[in-house]
């Protein structure tokens, strides 16, 4: 079988018809095109030049207008200041009633030349005569006008002897106005003659209003002549400026007539179906043309899309093709048999197929030759090596090459099954194994307890199962991070298998927690041996990016077939067991006993009841009074919380809340206990204290601050009177943490204090460090107070501690009066025990606080 490919040639043969008739076609649409764009700049030209000849036009036509209307006001101007009577009778002497009455220069110039203001300003420059808007009144020029126009003025008195007329463009109320200003003078009158000292000045005022600005523009063919009527007006085009005197400017505007734009309308559009008309002229002659072309064109390609489709998929499929002779001999290799295999295809040419190919299942040759007896795919899986010698996985399929009804021949492919079948291997392997560890899960040590279980043998050797779950390890997250932890837990699995024979298995089941199964253990001693060995291997340090870390383990152990011959039941038996091991002390491991079972019921029957006693506030508050020492004065109360439960009556809080600070429901009991002690305390005299609790549990948040705003915001308590107490445990969990959660309470006012002091491993660099206001000295040491002189020297250090760094010490658990007057010869700051008061409801607490009052 021949490898047919089409050439270069032929692939460009075959649309070389569609290929000249595009040409043309694109050369015609070009030619059209270029024509079109031509004849469009043309027509916006052509538009343009006539838009900007009628601009030049209104501009010229405006600056005429307005020529016309200053020549206007200087003749009407000259006609009255060059006048005889109007020298003798406003200048030599102020005759009003020649002047208005008599209509001379009156109320007519107001009329028939719309002229707002007439005055007189005599040689000393004060207004003799002012006539505005028709109507005779006493005003000063400079007044009406907000505008000094002395120049003006003084340029026409300078030049009366020749009669010259001064004019000037002023804005007047957001109009132009025009001013025109000439000397009184006798003119050419020979019985009026001069007389000495300065001329007076006649000063003719027109203020062009809208309405006569937009006319004067409408009688030079100017649309809507104005002044800007806001910003945006007064950035618009086309716009005359007129410049003042007095170097201030005024511009007019007015709506420009664009003759260009009719045409580019009327042309542009008319220009654009043209356009139109000839391309689809031009594109249903070629057509015709194209589909002659493609048709010719499709014959050709055929064969040689035949041709490029068959190299395609025998170099760029994932299988290869392959043929041989009747006696199998190789005759065809595709290029991909290289690609996958490394072998070259001469190497193989001329050689039996199945010394290549190798069947566990039947022979190739046996198979081939049965291949033409079915008409179903026939397809088997072989395996042959690589040029590199490793191993692949191939699926062939055949069939015959029949001539002539003999078998010559045979033919197929072979797909590369060796990367999916390694995939598979891989997913089965995940799915049965711990991606981080390698060990098995849960699903894989779940068959391999059952398949233990089912073949067990005896009870002299049971199967032991040993939950290990490890201590301290969330603050290695928690302190290094994922990634730490993670290593930690591979090194852990490693100790693990270390301890373990061959024939055992360990498991990791998630998070911390592994599950051990061993064989042939014949008694509690081997099982303990082993336990000891399992905590000693996990208890050494671990070493990552130079940093020790320690960790420790708590075991549960549970038996076959003594406890349970159930897997499920031997697991959660093991668990339980843990959970016992671990409340009782860390590096611990305990047996499986019944009653951890019935305790665990218990306390998940206590956890309910707990749930709803957080949904119902089945709680109540009772107040432990707090004296001050040295003159038992009540200074405040302790608020202890406890449950009212519907079976078992008033529970204590350390029946219950151990278990809620493990279930998560600490918090919310917490907020109740916080909002009602605020609230009971703002019933109280203003001068006593609340106390309450906080587990060190809520300080692994940030939330405890906003809880204590909010409760003291809801309740109006103010932040002096609530004081929070606090166990050393949150200093040795996390010093850093909580350090900055109280440094945040202390800003909000209130008061810390640290619970127990002396219970715990808190070193004396944390009382400085932290914020405390006073320190708790615990039960436990009054009660060895009277009992020995060592008792004594404790309690007195102490305080005596607490007095050194500034803190107020109060001593809880005073049960006797010798205890009381001990700690008041230490000096002890505050007290509180049954001896003086044991906790009681709000309603008694009230009656302790009028007994205080009346003393």
């Amino acid at each position: 079988m021949t490898d047919a490919r089409p050439t270069k040639s032929t692939s460009r043969i075959t649309g070389e018809n569609v290929f000249f008739a595009k040409r043309i076609l694109q050369t015609m649409a070009l030619l059209v095109g270029m024509t079109i764009i031509i004849a469009a700049v043309g027509i916006i030209y052509i538009a343009s030049q006539l838009n900007e000849q009628a601009s030049v036009q209104s501009r010229f036509l405006i600056e005429k207008a307005w020529k016309m209307q200053q020549d206007s006001l200087k003749t009407r101007i000259k006609d009255n200041a060059f006048w005889g009577d109007a020298y003798q009778h406003l200048h030599v002497k102020m005759d009003t009633d020649w002047a208005f009455i008599s209509q001379n220069m009156g109320p007519s110039l107001y009329k028939d030349f719309s002229l707002e203001g007439v005055f007189v300003i005599d040689g000393q420059g004060k207004t003799r005569y002012s006539v505005i808007n028709g109507q005779l009144v006493n005003t000063d020029l400079q007044s009406w006008l907000h505008k000094d126009i002395t120049p003006l003025i003084d340029i026409a008195r300078q030049r009366a002897e020749k009669p010259y007329i001064a004019v000037d463009t002023l804005e007047i109320a957001g109009q132009p106005a025009l001013i025109a200003a000439a000397a009184l003078t006798p003119g050419e009158d020979p019985r009026v003659q001069w007389v000495a000292g300065p001329p007076s000045v006649l000063v003719f005022i027109n203020i062009l209003t809208p309405a006569e600005l937009s006319a004067l523009g409408e009688n030079y063919g100017i649309h809507n002549l104005r002044m800007p009527r806001n910003s945006q007006d007064a950035t618009s085009k086309p716009s005359l400026v007129i410049a003042s005197s007095d170097n201030s400017t005024l511009t007019l505007h007015w709506d420009q007539e664009m003759p260009g734009t009719p045409l580019l309308n009327i042309l542009l559009p008319l220009l654009a179906l043209v356009a139109l008309i000839i391309g689809l002229t031009a594109w249903l002659v070629i057509r015709r043309a194209i589909s002659g072309a493609k048709a010719t064109d499709r014959s050709r390609a055929a064969l040689a899309a035949s041709e490029e489709r068959f190299r395609h998929v025998a170099e760029s499929a994932s299988d290869w093709l392959w043929e041989t002779d009747a006696e199998l001999q190789v005759t065809y290799l595709s290029p991909r048999f290289l690609i996958i295999s490394g072998w070259s295809v001469d190497h193989w040419l001329g050689r039996h197929l199945d010394s290549l190919l190798n069947c566990d299942i039947t022979s190739l040759r046996t198979w081939l030759q049965h291949t033409h007896l079915t008409d179903s795919r026939n397809e088997l899986q072989c395996t042959y090596f690589s040029a590199k010698g490793s191993k692949r996985v191939c699926r062939i399929h055949a069939k015959p090459i029949i001539q002539q009804g003999e078998i010559v021949g045979f033919r197929g492919t072979a797909s590369d099954l060796t990367r999916e079948i390694e995939a598979e291997k891989r997913i089965e392997h995940l799915s049965l194994h711990d991606a981080l560890t390698g060990l098995p899960n849960r699903t894989l040590m779940t068959e391999f307890l059952e398949n233990k279980l089912h073949n067990l043998a005896a009870v002299e050797h049971p199967l032991v199962i040993l939950n290990v779950n490890l201590d301290k390890f969330k603050p290695v997250n928690d302190n290094f991070g994922h990634v730490t932890g993670d290593q930690v837990l591979y090194q852990v699995a490693e100790r693990l298998r270390s301890c373990l024979r061959d024939k055992d298995l360990v498991s990791r089941q998630g998070g911390d927690e592994f599950i051990l199964i061993i064989s042939d253990l014949s008694s509690s001693y081997e099982i303990e041996l082993l336990c000891a060995r399992v905590i000693t291997r996990i208890q050494m340090p671990y070493v990552i990016n130079e940093q020790e870390i320690y960790l420790g383990a708590s075991i549960g152990i549970t038996l076959a077939p003594q406890d349970s011959m159930q897997a499920e039941e031997l697991l959660r038996f093991a668990d339980i067991a843990m959970c016992e091991a671990k409340n009782s002390a860390r590096n611990r491991w305990r047996f499986y006993a019944s009653e951890m079972n019935d305790r665990l019921m218990q306390r998940i029957e206590l956890e309910k009841f707990l749930r709803l006693a957080v949904k119902k506030s089945e709680f109540c508050l009772y107040y432990q009074p707090r004296y001050r020492t040295d003159d038992m004065q009540l200074i405040g109360a302790e608020a202890l919380v406890r449950w009212n439960h519907p079976v078992l009556g008033l529970l204590m809080p350390d029946q219950f809340i151990a278990l809620a600070e493990e279930t998560g429901l600490i918090t919310a009991i917490s907020d109740w206990t916080l909002l009602q002690a605020c609230q009971d305390a703002m019933t109280w005299p203003t001068s006593l204290i609340v106390s309450v609790n906080i587990s060190a549990i809520e300080f692994r948040g940030q939330c405890l601050i906003e809880r204590v705003r909010q409760a003291l915001l809801v309740t109006g308590l103010p932040s002096h009177r609530l004081e929070l107490e606090i166990t050393e445990r949150i200093m040795i969990e996390d010093a850093d943490g909580a350090l900055k959660i109280m440094t945040a309470l202390k800003t909000l006012g209130i008061r810390l204090s640290i619970d127990d002091f002396g219970t715990g491993y808190s070193s004396l660099n944390y009382l400085h460090r932290f914020p405390f206001d006073g320190l708790k000295i615990d039960k436990s040491f009054i009660d060895k107070l009277t009992e020995s002189h060592e008792g004594q020297s404790i309690v007195e250090g102490i305080i005596n501690l607490g007095h050194a760094i500034s803190m107020t010490v109060i001593a809880e658990g005073v049960e006797t009066a010798e205890q009381l007057t001990y700690l008041q010869s230490l000096h002890c700051d505050e007290v509180q025990g049954y001896f003086l008061a044991k906790p009681m409801p709000v309603e008694a607490l009230s009656l302790v606080f009028s007994e205080d009052l009346s003393v």
